[in-house]
């Protein structure tokens, strides 16, 4: 029961939360009420999962506290600044009716402020960047913008409070139930205590997991333990995706925009991965190792013609915009084999979080001393060396130093969970040996609350790992995998459900996670109503099935026509 002096502090919100998007994303973060503050649940963590958990759980009439540590929500797409990774069918199924009104709102926010071309206007499919890795390759503060107004009607309706530049600190227990969630504010040191019937973990790296003392599994099982055909034949927590820390940079021709040379340039232009399979030589070179074939690749670089690497994650395409309102020649987003950050995991036994701090401080020199390579050594098609015409643009990203507010998370802690997703349930060959025929679909799971498509990719690794990038199918995602085998009132909204190192390859993108999120909020809002505990739901097939149901209602695919494996 939420007292009256919480729904005082809650509506205190109220009229930053109403204010022009600058400054309540400024200040919204500095008015967490002191004392305990109460709703039907808390989502931690304001990354993709998290603002979809919080849209679904409103959505159905609930009270939200959503906390997140930066200063934006939206995560990957937003303040790690990631263009999102999708599947080929996204425009028509494989989602669901919540991501795809995001996709058409970004859509339309290019169409109602920018001076779009009358064909850029006409196109109903527009990718306002024009990237190759997706059809909706769009700047991170569009996506902010959308994201803030999609959840503003309940802010003002005082359904919603957010809290930003907020961390959860330490987790109240008793038993197989959370109390409560302590956060501080990441500015001024204040604390607030967090209560409701029910807990989202939808932070980037499962940080509720350890405070609460749920099970959870940390980097690379085994394959005695996950039969999996690409698992490690002995487990190493250790073994975790590398991390980037991404940045937007543009081309001006003719003009001079080399950066100061970083502290540790020297360090980076001379390192080489030491991998198995091996890295080709030195990590700032336009040479990586191919993801699937394993063998030296260089897809080139050239921003003049707008090729390689340049056009890989555009999210800026100077072709749609009317002729003299952009002088530019574009705005990439570096996210690129050459700034993936391998020296040292984030979740680790015993690390301190100065220690991880120090980890992420590294990863910020590697992407500048890669812009610097990029300025001043890398080769150019004409035989000359650099390119000096290529800038930061921290507007985009809304930072001082022009690199994304946090860094892109690839892998997080996972919840030992009901139900494992492994690469043999979507794993394209792993499907065709068991079931000795080429013509397979991935496992179906009879509690699907959503679908997901994406190869299983794992970048290099911490521990010396180089990728892992194989054939998957259009996958379901099992309620089971939601659902921890003892806690009952916590649930994963992001990475961190109940999947291995490896089919967390294919689990962890943009459309995924949002899913992931949105059935984790409406299974929270149906436990409510019903007075059933989510695995009560997950045990009654007929009550699995009125929950299914519910998420069919309200848009959510939970299952696939027949398409090809990516």
């Amino acid at each position: 029961m939420t007292t009256r002096r919480a729904w005082i502090r809650r509506l205190s919100l109220l009229p930053l939360l109403a204010a022009p998007l600058s400054r309540r994303m400024a200040l919204a973060g500095l008015t967490a009420p002191r004392g305990e503050l109460a709703a039907d649940v808390v989502i931690v963590g304001g990354g993709v999962g998290g603002v979809a958990a919080a849209l679904a759980a409103l959505r159905e009439g609930l009270r939200v506290v959503l906390t997140e540590p930066t200063d934006w929500i939206g995560g990957q797409l937003t303040s790690q600044a990631v263009p999102p990774d999708e599947h080929p069918w996204v425009e028509q199924f494989g989602s669901s009716l919540s991501y795809r009104a995001y996709r058409s709102c970004v859509r339309e926010y290019y169409k109602k402020h920018a001076p779009l071309t009358v064909e850029a206007l006409a196109d109903p499919f527009l990718n306002p960047g024009g990237g190759g890795v997706s059809r909706l390759c769009h700047e991170p503060r569009v996506g902010l913008s959308v994201l803030v107004d999609m959840l503003a009607p309940y802010a003002s309706l005082g359904r919603l409070v957010t809290l930003l530049e907020h961390e959860p600190v330490r987790a109240e227990v008793h038993g197989d139930h959370i109390r409560a969630v302590v956060v501080r504010n990441r500015r001024t040191g204040g604390e607030a205590t967090l209560t409701a019937p029910y807990f989202l973990d939808a932070t980037e790296l499962g940080d509720l997991l350890p405070m609460a003392g749920v099970e959870h599994v940390v980097g690379a099982e085994s394959r005695a333990e996950t039969g999996e055909p690409h698992a490690l034949e002995t487990a190493d927590p250790g073994v975790q995706q590398a991390f980037t820390v991404c940045f937007p940079i543009e081309h001006r021709p003719g003009e001079d925009h080399t950066i100061d040379r970083p502290e540790e340039y020297a360090f980076w232009r001379d390192y080489a991965p030491e991998l198995s399979p091996p890295w080709p030589g030195k990590l700032l070179d336009l040479s990586y190792t191919h993801p699937i074939t394993l063998k030296p690749n260089n897809q080139g670089f050239d921003p003049v013609k707008g090729t390689g690497l340049w056009r890989y994650r555009r999210i800026l395409d100077p072709s749609i915009y009317r002729p003299g309102a952009y002088d530019g020649g574009g705005v990439t987003l570096v996210n690129w084999p050459q700034n993936d950050y391998l020296l040292g995991p984030l979740v680790a036994e015993g690390q301190t979080a100065e220690q991880a701090e120090a980890h992420v401080k590294r990863a910020k020199q590697l992407s500048l001393s890669l812009l610097y390579w990029l300025q001043t050594e890398c080769p150019r098609p004409d035989g000359g060396a650099g390119w000096k015409g290529l800038r930061l643009r921290p507007d985009m990203v809304g930072t001082d130093d022009g690199l994304a507010k946090a860094p892109y998370i690839r892998e997080s802690r996972r919840i030992k969970a009901e139900f494992t997703v492994t690469e043999n349930h979507v794993g394209t060959e792993a499907r065709r040996k068991a079931l000795g025929r080429d013509d397979v679909d991935a496992e179906p799971f009879w509690d699907s609350v959503g679908v997901g498509s994406y190869r299983i990719d794992l970048h290099p690794a911490t521990g010396g790992k180089n990728y892992v990038d194989v054939s998957s199918l259009p996958f379901q995602i099992p309620l089971g995998s939601l659902l921890p085998i003892r806690v009952e009132n916590l649930l994963p909204a992001c990475k961190n459900l109940g999947v291995t190192h490896i089919s967390n390859g294919c689990y962890r993108l943009h459309p995924v996670e949002w899913l992931i999120g949105e059935a984790a909020g409406t299974l929270v809002a149906h436990a409510l109503a019903t007075k059933q505990s989510p695995k009560a739901v997950r045990a009654d097939r007929k009550r699995f099935e009125a929950f299914q149901n519910k998420l069919k209602a309200r848009g959510v695919d939970v299952a696939w026509p027949k398409v090809t494996p990516r």
